[in-house]
């Protein structure tokens, strides 16, 4: 069945211009001889200006050291550079490596939440800053082969299949979200939980939903909108304009969510309705973000038009409300690049 409907596809006018050797849809001929460069991306009349403008798409990629922000870290290998640099630890169980950027704050908005419920429980936050390049340390590494924050170390465990004293490793944020509710919700009152049990699986699904859709729209608002308006060495205007767009629209999704668009207008206090869970916590930091790319703090809000999102900010004053958000919110950044214990923060801030 799949086959006979591949080879209906091939034969639909959209692939006109399939190899003339093998009838299939290709770029090279058996003979080896190209049939069309794969830089020619449409007809010649329409083809889409370069920019540079004397810039061709060659054949076959190759790395150049790039400009802006981020220029002087990225390149197109992982693994760890430079010499040994094992990762600090402290004396908590939990062990976070991080930076205050909206990835590493949704998790720490989580544990401040949960020192709020459990009297017992404390973490070590410590700083990796990502514009000097410390992901990129073996000790890091070790944690995430990513090489992206946050990454967490759990030595608070009971797997026995881990040697004396290895801890568990949890990396990318959604995980590290899910690896500690899991684990925790079972220490704090069923009312207080921040991820919906199996016993509730329509909520748990849409919990986890919303979760995913945040990790999705991540790369959009922060790797697309925040890179070109900010960071990109250059001002391109179709970059900046096709990310402002897909911005505004995810703004769009999560108002409509929020102002209930979906049952009649009637609006949910949380995003998953009476529930405030790690979705809402993982979606927060990266739209606080929004607001504030520029060199200003106010101008990408202004850019965006976001104040027009009226349940969506609605949304963001009672999260900012939380003190455990605002805490949250300021684990590994400039002041507070590690954090130990309650006694990081004021009485006043609990």
């Amino acid at each position: 069945v799949i086959g006979s409907y591949w080879r209906s596809t091939w034969r639909h006018p959209l692939f006109a211009h399939r190899s003339k050797h093998s009838g299939s849809l290709t770029v090279a001929s058996r003979e080896g001889k190209r049939d069309r460069p794969f830089s020619k991306m449409s007809d010649a009349d329409e083809k889409p200006e370069a920019y540079p403008a004397d810039y061709v798409v060659p054949e076959v990629w190759t790395f150049e050291r790039q400009g802006g922000k981020f220029g002087g870290t990225n390149a197109p290998t992982a693994g760890a550079r430079g010499p040994p640099k094992p990762l600090p630890r402290g004396k908590h169980p939990l062990q976070l490596h991080s930076m205050g950027t909206p990835n590493g704050q949704k998790v720490t908005i989580l544990l401040e939440e949960y020192v709020d419920l459990i009297p017992a429980l404390e973490y070590d936050a410590w700083r990796v800053n990502i514009f000097d390049g410390d992901q990129f340390g073996s000790g890091f590494v070790d944690a995430n082969p990513n090489s992206k924050i946050p990454a967490l170390l759990d030595y608070g465990h009971d797997d026995s299949t881990l040697g004396k004293d290895e801890p568990i490793r949890v990396f990318e944020s959604g995980s590290v979200l899910v690896y500690l509710a899991e684990k925790l919700d079972a220490r704090v009152p069923p009312e207080s939980r921040f991820l919906p049990p199996a016993t509730k699986p329509a909520l748990r699904a849409e919990c986890l939903s919303w979760l995913m859709w945040q990790m999705s729209t991540g790369p959009t608002l922060g790797g697309a909108f925040g890179h070109f308006f900010r960071y990109a060495p250059a001002k391109i205007k179709y970059a900046i304009d096709r990310a402002a767009m897909e911005t505004k629209r995810i703004f769009d999704v999560l108002d409509g969510r929020l102002g209930g668009a979906d049952r009649g207008g009637e609006g949910r206090t949380w995003v998953c309705g009476d529930s405030y869970t790690v979705a809402d916590m993982a979606i927060y930091p990266w739209f606080v973000m929004m607001y504030m790319y520029g060199p200003n703090d106010v101008e990408s809000g202004i850019f965006l038009g976001l104040k027009e999102y009226e349940h969506v900010n609605a949304w963001m004053e009672r999260m900012k409300a939380r003190k455990a958000v605002r805490r949250g919110m300021q684990v590994n950044r400039a002041k507070m690049a590690e954090r130990h214990g309650r006694a990081d923060f004021k009485p006043e801030e609990y």
